[in-house]
């Protein structure tokens, strides 16, 4: 005998429903399915780098996988890829006292986030992001039960993530600041004097920083990368650092990133999250990710280069058309587009949304600003992340359609 359905108990939201599989992934099955038919289609929505890894990262995979190093890894990571992090990280990025003990690899950058803030917040703790920002960071402080608390970044200052409008969104719950610069979606980039003063809020106020670099190799000149860490009092323990191999090393499909701290609390949390959704990251991937850190650098610095063409290409095209104002990105290979109404009535859609959709179906990829956020719900992304050639060819056809 069954239960009736007025006598069945009523099912909790689950966390889960609060999230979404976000626009920037239909778009791009809009796309994959435009391509599986024949269609020609323009990657402009996704930052995925159309680059392969270095010679010696696939070299160390494949010998690695010769060699039988196929079985269960130490589960923070193999000690030779976290001994190799904690010299880059001290070296290249200039973070203070860092051990081996105090890297933490997991699979990917995402992967990451989820586990520093699975380990950091309880029910109803806030985190202040910047708006715009990558959605998924937002997913993951829910997921952990956090509640997010936007700070809206202003196109006249260059999209600046300012220390002052972090400290008036502070209230007693807040327990972490998140910054990510190079910024994804804008391509700004924070700057010593910003990063120094967002930090002294935080030590003001007692809060944690979690600092995701993951585009800290994609930086243009003149400007260069600095990371928070390098800031922080040498022994000072609230910053968490977040690196991945994807864009630096074109690695994304390898999955692997690594969290950086020195809080004791974290230090005991992380590595059961580890042990409970992945239980030590693909083996092989973290002796590429060896190769990749202590080999050459160079094929890092030509993609780099290669991207500046790209975004130089893309600019190009989206400059002088009316209600269309895009942002030089200091960092990153994504553009970030503001809209005038007037592009709407011009272009007969309703909004950036329905913009967006209309040049999927003509196979021209873009992320609409609402994907990351409130704050800027006129505004598209694109990705400058496919290879020249892709750029170049939907570069003219972006425009002609945006015209």
């Amino acid at each position: 005998m069954t239960r009736s359905a007025e006598h069945s108990p009523v099912a909790a939201p689950h966390p889960l429903d609060f999230v979404s599989l976000g626009k920037i992934v239909q778009i791009r099955e809009r796309l994959l399915s435009a391509q599986a038919a024949g269609k020609v289609v323009f990657r402009f929505e996704s930052g995925d780098p159309s680059f392969t890894p270095p010679a010696h990262v696939g070299e160390a995979l494949v010998a690695a996988l010769h060699a039988g190093k196929t079985h269960y890894v130490p589960n923070n990571g193999i000690p030779e890829l976290r001994a190799a992090l904690a010299r880059k990280v001290s070296q290249k990025n200039g973070l203070p006292n860092i051990a081996p003990a105090d890297i933490f690899v997991t699979s990917g950058a995402m992967h990451a986030l989820n586990v520093t803030f699975g380990a950091m917040l309880t029910p109803g703790d806030e985190v202040i992001i910047p708006d715009p920002m990558w959605t998924e960071v937002a997913e993951n402080i829910r997921l952990a039960g956090g509640v997010v608390v936007g700070v809206r970044l202003l196109s006249e200052e260059d999209f600046a993530y300012r220390a002052a409008d972090i400290e008036a969104a502070i209230t007693p719950r807040t327990r972490a600041i998140f910054l990510n610069t190079p910024h994804n979606p804008t391509g700004a980039l924070l700057s010593a004097p910003e990063l120094k003063a967002i930090y002294d809020v935080a030590v003001k106020h007692d809060l944690r920083i979690v600092s995701d670099e993951a585009y800290e190799d994609l930086v243009f000149e003149p400007y260069h990368h600095v990371s928070i860490g390098s800031i922080a009092d040498a022994d000072d323990t609230r910053i968490v650092s977040i690196f991945s191999f994807s864009k630096s090393h074109a690695m994304p499909g390898l999955r692997v990133g690594y969290v950086v701290t020195r809080d004791p609390v974290l230090q005991d949390r992380i590595p059961k999250l580890l042990r409970c959704t992945v239980n030590g990251v693909n083996s092989l991937a973290q002796w590429a990710a060896v190769a990749a850190t202590t080999g050459s650098q160079a094929t890092a610095v030509a993609m780099r280069d290669e991207y500046c063409v790209r975004r130089d290409i893309l600019l190009n095209a989206l400059r002088d058309i009316p209600g269309v104002r895009p942002f030089v990105p200091r960092g990153t290979f994504f553009i970030w587009v503001e809209l005038d109404q007037s592009v709407y009535g011009r272009l007969e859609v309703a909004d950036a949304d329905a913009l967006s959709t209309s040049l999927a179906d003509d196979g021209i990829g873009s992320a609409p600003g609402d994907a990351f956020g409130p704050s800027y719900p006129d505004a598209l992304r694109f990705s400058f992340s496919c290879d020249t050639a892709m750029v170049r060819e939907g570069s003219e056809k972006l425009r002609e359609a945006l015209q």
